[in-house]
């Protein structure tokens, strides 16, 4: 009988071949937020025509804004922004369509957490929409309450995860 021999790659993780493909990076300038806003407003915002200003809010600049580009183009982002009292809120993921399902969001989601413990944050809230409940239940996150549904149109549910 013969033996199989596995590669060495077929022994790596997934994530672990991710972040060898993909790097998160952390926005340092006004011009890589421009194209962290656009990212959001086709992903978030276009689908249901609004406008693009629904893709940024005043809290812009003193949150972490954490995001993996291919050829210089923003593919995917999110923002984690400290809330007070230990809590901090993850909003604004996004993910380009071409890119969805190939594990990005979940890099995006651990670097922000890493991010959060690092500035002090001791709980994580976020919005989900309906669709992308289990993938932060996937993560960790657990559904608190029914929340708000946007624009009349998308529920959403407001989960938390402990940060350790």
């Amino acid at each position: 009988m013969k033996t199989q021999h596995k590669s060495p790659i077929q022994f790596l993780s997934r994530t672990f071949l991710l972040k060898m493909m993909y790097k998160v990076l952390i926005a340092d300038n006004q011009n890589t937020i421009n194209q962290i806003i656009d990212l959001r407003y086709a992903v978030l915002r276009q689908p249901w025509d609004k406008p693009k200003d629904t893709a940024t809010d005043e809290l812009e600049l003193s949150s972490i804004n954490a995001y993996i580009e291919n050829d210089r183009e923003v593919i995917a982002c999110g923002r984690v922004q400290d809330n007070g009292n230990g809590i901090g809120q993850i909003r604004y993921m996004a993910v380009h369509p071409d890119y969805q399902g190939k594990g990005l969001g979940k890099l995006i989601i651990t670097r922000l957490e890493e991010e959060a413990k690092a500035i002090g944050l001791k709980t994580l809230e976020l919005q989900a929409r309906e669709n992308a409940l289990e993938f932060y239940k996937s993560q960790g996150y657990l559904v608190k309450e029914t929340s708000f549904k946007l624009w009349d149109i998308i529920q959403h549910y407001l989960m938390t995860k402990e940060l350790k």
